[in-house]
């Protein structure tokens, strides 16, 4: 029976191994342009910003994998050395399809997860004078081409969510992004 379990224990350890020579850790950068509206209470707002975002993750097979973000979606400079930013904070799945050989070539992809979008009233650059946070769904698409198992480059769409005191706020981002991954 020991050895039974033994030789099943083996083999199953063989076919994790075989996935994760093709999955492993990652970082990805994505720049690009975000689109925020504002409604509720008597106010329609919309302005565009330029983007910043960063994440980090882990693909479990070619396929699947986890990531989570920090963003910087959007900065209103209002004087007097004083800023008004959106700013998101997630944790969610990603999940991708190459068309190549050996995980490269093109590929489509989605994203989903949750997301704490943080609005706040800076001054002095770094002195947080005001904040106020929500937690919402965020979901996007992923179109790319990955030019090694290493490394590869993608156009992205994300939206993300807050609602603050009363204000719907939503933030359409569309980036270019770079992944290495380990």
């Amino acid at each position: 029976m020991k050895q039974a379990v033994l030789l099943a224990a083996a083999i199953a350890l063989a076919g994790v191994s075989a996935q994760a020579s093709a999955s492993g850790a990652f970082i990805r950068g994505e720049v690009g342009r975000a689109d925020a509206d504002a409604s509720g209470r008597g106010l329609a707002l919309s302005e565009s910003d330029t983007s910043a975002l960063f994440s980090g993750g882990y693909w479990f097979t070619p396929n699947f994998g986890v990531e989570g973000h920090a963003a910087s979606l959007y900065t209103e400079d209002l004087g007097h050395d004083t800023d008004f930013d959106l700013v998101s904070f997630g944790a969610g799945v990603v999940a991708k399809k190459n068309f190549g050989a050996d995980g490269n070539g093109f590929f489509i992809g989605a994203r989903a997860g949750i997301a704490r979008m943080v609005a706040q009233l800076r001054e002095d650059t770094f002195d947080v004078v005001d904040d106020e946070g929500s937690t919402k769904a965020y979901y996007g698409a992923t179109l790319g081409y990955d030019f090694s198992r290493r490394w590869g480059l993608s156009v992205n769409y994300t939206r993300h969510q807050g609602e603050f005191s009363g204000v719907d706020v939503d933030v359409d981002n569309f980036t270019l992004g770079g992944e290495f991954r380990f």
